[in-house]
Parts: C-alpha cells; structure tokens; sequence
C-alpha cells in the first residue's frame, strides 16, 4: 500500500481554507475516485491529472486509486488542486518522496499536457497557507510574481509538471520553451471570462500612475461641486450629485480617484486579493496600488452590484471598488432593489451573501458617488420654466432614491448648468488635481496621526459617540447643526456625518478641532441651504 499527502488550498470568497490532499494505492482493479465535497470542475480534474502525468513522461499506478480532500466539509471548487492531486498521486506510487510533499502548498490546475495553468485567486490563497504557518507554495511560473507579494513564504513557479517532478525528486531540471510573449496568452485565457468585469464598469486599475488626461482644471465653475469631491476624497465620504445633463457630473466622478491618495501597503494586498478571485487583475502587474474605480450601467442587476452567482459566488461592483471609487450614474434609473442592497455594505464595509453552500463575505469599503438629474427630462430647477415634466413624474423620478440611502450619503450638492460665459471666457482656471490631491494627503496624513492606535483609518469611519465624547469640536461649533436636529431637517445619523464632515474640513484647513464655519460648510454641503460661509476650502480659516 502506498500513501502520499500534500496541501493545497480551497477559495470561499476572499477567505482560504488550507485543504490536505491524500492519494491512497491499494491493490485492486485499476480505478480512481475522488472525495471531500468536490465540484463538478474538481471531478473532472481525475482525467486531466492522468493526461498529465502519462504526457510528463511518469506511469501511471494500474492500482485503486482513493484521493481524499480533507476536511472534507468544506466545498471545493475549481481546477487548482490538480497540481497538488498529481503530486500526491506520483508520492504515492513512490516516484517522489513522500516526506517532501508534505509541508508545501500547491495550486494550479493541469493542462493535458502536462502544462502548468494559472487560476484564479492566487494571492488569497498564498495569504491563507502563510497564515496557516506554510512556508512553501508551489505556483504557476507566470503568477509567481503575484505569490511573491506575500511575506514570509518562499515562492517556486513551474511552468510544467515534469519541472515539478524534477525538482522533488532532486534530477535535473528539463528546460521547457517559454510561452511566446506575443501570442494572446492561453495561459491566461482562463482568468478573464468574456464580460467579467463588463457589468461592473471596471477602469483598469493597472496604470503606474493616476490618469493624467483627466484634471480637475478642465472642469468649468462648479466651486460647489469642487469642493464635495475634495472633502470626499479627504474622509472618505458618500457624495450625491444633481444637476441637468452636461452640467459636469460625470467629469468631476471621473476625476476624484486621481485625487485620492495612494494605497497602502495593507490596501494594495485588500484589493488584489479582490481582483484575483474575480479574474480582473492587469497582466504584468500583480499588485494594485492605486484606487480602483467602477462605473457600472444602469441596468445592472443585484448580484452585478452587490456579488453573487448561480455556483460560485463572485464579486460584485461594491467589492470591486473596495478601497476605491463606486459611480453610479443616472442612479434613479438602477433597480429599486439594487439600491437598497447597498445600505448594509455602506454601513459595515464588508457583503454578506448567503447560499445553499455557505455563506461568503466579501470587503466592500466603497466610496460612493451617485449621479441624478433633477427629473426625466432632465431642465428642472428653482431658477427656470425649461422642465416640462408634471409636478407628479418629478416627484415619482426623485423618490426612486429612498431616503434611508440618502441619509447615508454625506454631501449633496446640486451641480448648476454652465454658462455661456463661464464656458467660453479665458479666465483663470481652477486649482489643478495635483495641488487638491496635496492638500487631500495632508488632510489624511492630520487624521491618520489623530486615529492612531484606532481601528479607524478616515474621518468617515469614526463612530458619532467617539467624535462626541473623546474628540470634541470647538464650543458652540455645533448649534447650528443641533437646532436643524430639533427642527427635522437632520436625523440622528445626519448629524453624526455632518459632525465628520466638519472634521474633515478641519482637517483640509490645517485646525486642530472643528470650528463654526466648518461645521456651517458641512451642513451646507449635506442640506444644500446656504449657511453664509464661502465654498472654496482655501478661503476658509
């Protein structure tokens, strides 16, 4: 009898779970079966192991062939136990040591072949087996680069099983003809399924630096609408646009992620690991390091936005703009439903989507942005008679957004139709995106070292109770705000989000605490009455 093991790993969401893959050789007539909850991508893998080790130049065992998959609890799914199901195979039948399999990971799925494929999901599972105390994982060679990103783990990419079997077995290494550079890729083909990232909206998220052809000086006026998306940027705060079509809406969306600063360290390895699962990560550059940003259309469904999926639970719009940019334009033409899927991640930063197999979680740490025209047609406004639309469309157009999800969204501002002469006159320009990204990144820079020792990391994240009791704003800085309270203009959770506002507005200013005027712009900036106070960040003191 002979017995083998290795480990590889099993994906639920962005959360790995280490497997034991066991290969048993019994006497018997020649046959191979495969337990431990596998899927049907998982069962077939028992004909591509076998093309694959005969092809690789290795015999295969005419014995009873068992490999268990252990806990066997846990679903499986996918092809990227092949690599570690071959090798517990071939340990078994004493081609390699047995105690050399032991304590590595291997993931990747066979070719028949004998070619070594990458999937889907590396890098969460690489995190996984570090964190279950691995410290040796075997990968595809083109994603080694991605594995790598994970410290402590020592990486070592194939590019075929005979490698593989070469290195275990300390012979010598066959050379194998790399892939042609040139060619689409068939090693890749598999990670990006047509449309996976279509509904969703998804910008490449690859460029080494934010996209320069899009600057907040091209966008025309809008002071108002200027400064909601520079105090978004530096709190991380909801923001809701209205304004007649042209207005600028889109332009200043666009432009907000090259506002935003870069992501750590410790968001880099959140996102990728995001963008692998989903099969969405930029050939050539394994680690994300800057904002993403998803625009999905209009007509995207639930499980588009939220995750989700008839088998395999995938990610959806909200966690693939984890730390990130999620745009919804034309906003109350989404489905009701669609939208009112977004109150629990804008509240607890993670989706939970719950199947017959399990429950899977994913990050979902957004920074929204919606979009509306005040009507169906588009032309209606306090200042004029264009809108032809009856009082009772106006009315059913804008109460497609329910107000328990605008109560979430911090600043609203109404973004006016451009003028003539502000269109075409020559005067000066606005502040250019590199100098509103700087003082974004010193905003966040004052409250980082306020929030240090937290589990917070922005203005937005901090609870109401702590900004009353532990950091307090200037006396008499909030009475406005509490007199709206009384009056029913503000809820309970509109004042707490008005209150971060205003320390994010402090924070922009360079003051250590929130004063009368910051909290006047921020209720300005939530309600849309004017408070008397100037727009522009830089005429504040």
């Amino acid at each position: 009898m002979g017995f083998a093991r290795t480990c590889s790993v099993a994906l639920v969401g962005v959360e790995g779970v280490v497997v034991e893959v066991q290969a048993d050789l019994e006497p018997g007539v020649a046959a191979f079966a495969l337990v431990g909850l596998p899927d049907k991508s998982l069962t077939e893998s028992r004909d591509r192991v076998r093309a694959a080790v005969v092809n690789s130049g290795g015999e295969w065992p005419q014995k009873k062939l068992t490999v268990g998959l252990s806990p066997a609890s846990v679903p499986k799914a996918g092809s990227g136990f092949d690599l570690a199901v071959a090798c517990a195979v071939l340990g078994a039948a004493e081609r390699i040591d047995p105690r050399v399999l032991a304590d590595i990971v291997m993931i990747g799925e066979l070719g028949l072949d004998g070619r070594v494929r990458p999937v889907r999901g590396i890098l969460p599972a690489v995190l996984a087996a570090a964190d279950a105390g691995y410290e040796q994982v075997v990968v595809p060679e083109c994603a080694a680069s991605e594995a790598s990103l994970v410290p402590g783990v020592s990486v070592l990419g194939v590019r075929s099983l005979r490698q593989l079997i070469a290195v275990l077995a300390d012979e010598p290494v066959p050379d194998e003809e790399p892939d042609d550079q040139g060619s689409p890729g068939p090693l890749l083909a598999g990670l990006r399924v047509p449309g996976a990232g279509a509904a969703t909206g998804m910008r490449s998220v690859g460029a080494p630096q934010p996209d320069q052809g899009h600057d907040l000086a091209d966008v025309v006026g809008q002071t108002s609408a200027r400064t909601a998306v520079e105090v978004a940027a530096a709190g991380g705060h909801h923001l809701f646009l209205e304004g007649p079509p042209g207005a600028g809406k889109t332009m200043l969306a666009e432009r907000l992620p090259a506002v935003l600063p870069r992501l750590s360290r410790e968001e880099s390895l959140e996102v990728t690991a995001v963008h692998s699962v989903a099969g969405l990560l930029p050939p050539g550059k394994p680690l994300i390091d800057v904002a993403p940003y998803c625009a999905p259309h209009h007509s995207a469904t639930m499980q588009a936005l939220v995750g989700g999926g008839p088998n395999v639970a995938r990610p959806g719009a909200v966690s693939l703009s984890h730390r990130g940019i999620l745009f919804l334009d034309e906003t109350p033409e989404f489905s009701s439903h669609a939208l009112d899927a977004l109150r629990q991640p804008l509240e607890s930063g993670h989706v939970v989507i719950a199947r017959s197999a399990g429950v899977v979680r994913f990050p979902a740490k957004f920074l929204m942005v919606l979009a509306a025209n005040p009507c169906p047609c588009g032309r209606f406004s306090q200042r004029d008679t264009l809108c032809e639309c009856p009082p009772s469309a106006v009315r059913r157009y804008q109460a497609r957004l329910s107000g328990p999800l605008l109560d979430r969204v911090d600043l609203r501002v109404e973004v006016d139709s451009v003028s003539r002469a502000a269109l075409t006159g020559r005067g000066a320009r606005g502040e250019s995106t590199a100098t509103v990204a700087d003082r974004v990144r010193e905003a966040r820079q004052r409250a980082a070292a306020r929030l240090a020792g937290t589990p917070w990391r922005t203005n937005s994240e901090v609870p109401g109770r702590e900004l009353r009791t532990r950091w307090r704003a200037a006396s008499g800085a909030m009475d406005e705000a509490e007199r709206s309270l009384e009056r029913g203009v503000l809820t309970a959770r509109g004042l707490d989000r008005v209150l971060r506002v205003a320390w994010t507005v402090a924070d922009l200013v360079g003051h250590d605490r929130p004063e009368a005027s910051h909290v006047a712009l921020a209720l300005q900036l939530r309600t849309g009455v004017p408070r008397g106070v100037p727009m522009a960040i830089g005429a504040l003191t």
